[in-house]
């Protein structure tokens, strides 16, 4: 009697292959984590080292720590002083960086020409290397509290940042494509909306972003000197009345909502903007 044994063989599903794109993905997730990680640690570092100073190495009232200053907000905030204060500081840099970005790219512009190059060249290499103190310093004492001061001296220190961006961008435009596009008979609207725009905007971007980051200081610091509202003016308030844990809870709120600013609401605006080069890469 001849037995056949059959044998049942199961199927062992393969692994799943790993792909470039997964080891990338890894690999950035990765990054991102030890990045978020390394920022972290740096506040806990600092925040840290503030509440031990704070009563180890000088008295509470010259030093408030951490703890301290996050009551004060909840104070302030209770107290309905911190919105109204941002947003008399923020429409002030709004209306001067805007004014400063027209009238820096009109110089950018226009410089092309060998005759305003000349004309602007001390004009613009001054206001890229004067601080931004003297003309808050200049404006006080001319405008006083007038509500234009701020205004003049964020477009005097900022202008020159826009012009100088402005003018290498149009430096560097494609020639070849521009003749290419005239030799297609491409009309002015669609050259500019299609070569000249896409071209300038990284250098446009760059110029407002630096504006935005130095109109800040100088508002600030004229509203420390002359306004009448503002962060600038709760500071100045603060430090009269000998309150340093409103001083230093106004200076730590201007970082948080400046770096919301600059971090979310203009990188989220910038990367809308761009999205199109993310389109690109990925074809």
């Amino acid at each position: 009697m001849i037995a056949v044994v059959t044998t049942m063989t199961t199927e062992v599903p393969a692994p799943d292959r790993v792909t470039q794109e997964d080891i990338e993905e890894a690999a950035r997730r990765k990054e991102l984590i030890i990045r978020w990680i390394s920022r972290i640690s740096g506040y806990v570092v600092v925040l840290g080292l503030w509440e031990w100073a704070s009563g180890a190495v000088l008295e509470e009232n010259l030093l408030p720590g951490p703890t301290r200053v996050l009551q004060t907000a909840v104070e302030l905030f209770q107290d309905g002083k911190v919105f109204p204060a941002f947003g008399a500081s923020l429409s002030r840099i709004l209306l001067g960086v805007f004014l400063s970005f027209i009238i820096g790219s009109m110089i950018g512009i226009i410089t092309q020409n060998r005759w305003f190059s000349g004309f602007f060249k001390d004009a613009i290499t001054i206001g890229l290397t004067s601080p931004g103190l003297i003309w808050v310093l200049i404006t006080a004492l001319v405008f006083g509290n007038r509500w234009f001061g701020p205004i003049l001296a964020i477009i005097l220190t900022t202008f020159a940042l826009v012009s100088v961006n402005v003018a290498e961008g149009i430096g560097s435009l494609p020639k070849d494509t521009l003749d290419m596009a005239r030799a297609f008979k491409v009309n002015l609207v669609d050259r500019n909306r299609h070569i000249v725009i896409p071209h300038l905007a990284p250098y446009l971007f760059t110029g407002l972003r630096f504006s935005f980051s130095i109109g800040w200081k100088v508002t600030v610091l004229t509203e420390i000197f002359t306004a009448s509202s503002g962060i600038g003016f709760e500071l100045r308030i603060a430090q009269i009345l000998f309150r340093q844990d409103e001083v230093l809870t106004w200076i730590l709120l201007f970082f948080v909502f400046a770096l919301f600013l600059e971090k979310v609401v203009l990188q989220a605006i910038e990367d809308r903007f761009f999205r199109w080069r993310k389109e690109i890469a990925s074809t």
